[in-house]
C-alpha cells in the first residue's frame, strides 16, 4: 500500500494481525491543523474511525478535490481496491481507528456463499462512506481486541470481519425493491451512501426531492417520509448542513473572502451565504471565523 502523510504522527505503537487473506491495524494518532495523507491501496480496505471526526477531516479522490469537492470523513469509509483517498486536516486532532485490507478474492469468498457472485462482485466495487456504525459497533470493537490482545482462534476473528464486511458493504443488487427497508420506513445505509455521493457530483451542491427519490429508486411521496425517519431531517435541510459544513471548512483552510466562499459553496452572492448561515448556527460567517482564530 502507498501511505503519504505530512504533519500525522502516531500516539501510541501499531497494533496488527494478520489471518487468512486479511491483516488489521489499531492506530492511534494525531494530526496538526492543514496535516494531509495520500493512501493507494491494491486491495480493498474498511477504514473505521472510533469516533465521530465532525469537520475536522476532509477527504477527496482526487488531490484537487482537497479545495473542490471535499468531503468530510466519516467513521465508516470503504475504499474498492485501486481507488486514490486524499484527506486533510481542517483542525488539530486525535483519533483512533481500526483499519481492515483485505485481499480481493478473500473478500469474494466471504461474500459469494451469503449472496451469490454478482451481487458480491458489484459490493466490492462500490465506496461506502457511513457516519454511523450501527449495529456493527459491537463487532468492531470485538475485532479491535482480537487484534490487540489475541485471545482465540484466528477463526473467531475471520468470523468477526465477515460480519463487518455483510454489515456495511452495498449488498443490493440492480432493480431490488429493498422490502425490509420499506417495512421499516426508513432508508438503508447504501441509499444514503448514493445520496450522498450523487450530491457531491451536483454543480451547486443541491437535489431536488425527485432526483433524490429516483437516486435510491422511490416515489417522491415515499422518499420524503422515508428520509425523514432516517435523518430526522428535510432533504433540503440536509443539503443545507452539507453545504455549511464545507463553508465553515473553507473558513477554516483558506483566507479566502467571504464572497468567493459562498460561490464555492453553492451561494448566490455573499448575503444569500450570511442569511443562511445565521440559520443553521446562530451566527454569521465572519463572527464564527473569527471565533476560530487564536488570539
Amino acid at each position: 500500500m502507498t501511505c503519504q502523510t505530512a504533519g500525522i504522527q502516531t500516539t501510541r505503537p501499531v497494533r496488527w494481525r494478520g489471518l487468512n487473506g486479511i491483516m488489521g491495524v489499531c492506530w492511534e494518532a494525531e494530526g496538526r491543523a492543514g496535516a494531509t495523507g495520500y493512501y493507494l491501496s491494491p486491495d480493498p480496505r474498511f477504514v473505521l474511525f472510533s469516533a465521530d471526526l465532525g469537520d475536522r477531516i476532509g477527504m477527496a479522490n482526487a488531490p484537487q478535490g482537497l479545495d473542490r469537492d471535499r468531503r468530510p470523513m466519516t467513521r465508516v469509509v470503504y475504499v474498492p481496491a485501486g481507488m486514490p483517498l486524499w484527506t486533510r486536516f481542517s483542525a488539530a486532532h486525535r483519533f483512533a481507528h481500526l483499519d481492515l485490507h483485505l485481499h480481493a478474492d478473500r473478500l469474494r469468498g466471504l461474500l459469494q456463499p451469503l449472496v451469490g457472485a454478482s451481487v458480491a462482485e458489484a459490493a466490492i466495487r462500490r465506496p461506502v462512506e457511513m457516519r454511523d456504525l450501527g449495529g456493527v459497533e459491537l463487532l468492531v470493537g470485538l475485532l479491535a481486541d482480537e487484534i490487540a490482545r489475541p485471545a482465540r482462534h484466528p477463526a473467531f476473528a475471520e468470523s468477526l470481519v465477515a460480519g463487518i464486511a455483510t454489515g456495511l458493504l452495498d449488498l443490493s443488487a440492480p432493480g431490488d425493491e429493498l422490502p425490509t427497508e420499506r417495512a421499516l420506513g426508513g432508508l438503508t445505509p447504501a441509499q444514503m451512501t448514493r445520496l450522498t455521493c450523487r450530491l457531491r457530483q451536483a454543480r451547486d451542491g443541491r437535489l431536488s426531492v425527485a432526483q433524490m427519490a429516483e437516486t435510491v429508486g422511490l416515489s417522491e411521496s415515499w422518499f420524503a417520509r422515508a428520509f425523514k425517519a432516517t435523518t430526522g431531517t428535510t432533504p433540503r435541510q440536509w443539503q443545507m448542513d452539507r453545504r455549511i459544513a464545507r463553508v465553515r471548512a473553507l473558513m477554516i483552510e483558506s483566507d479566502l473572502p467571504l464572497s468567493d466562499i459562498a460561490a464555492r459553496a453553492g451561494f448566490a452572492d455573499q448575503a444569500h451565504l450570511t442569511r443562511s448561515f445565521r440559520q443553521v448556527t446562530g451566527t454569521t460567517p465572519a463572527a464564527w471565523r473569527r471565533s476560530q482564530r487564536p488570539g
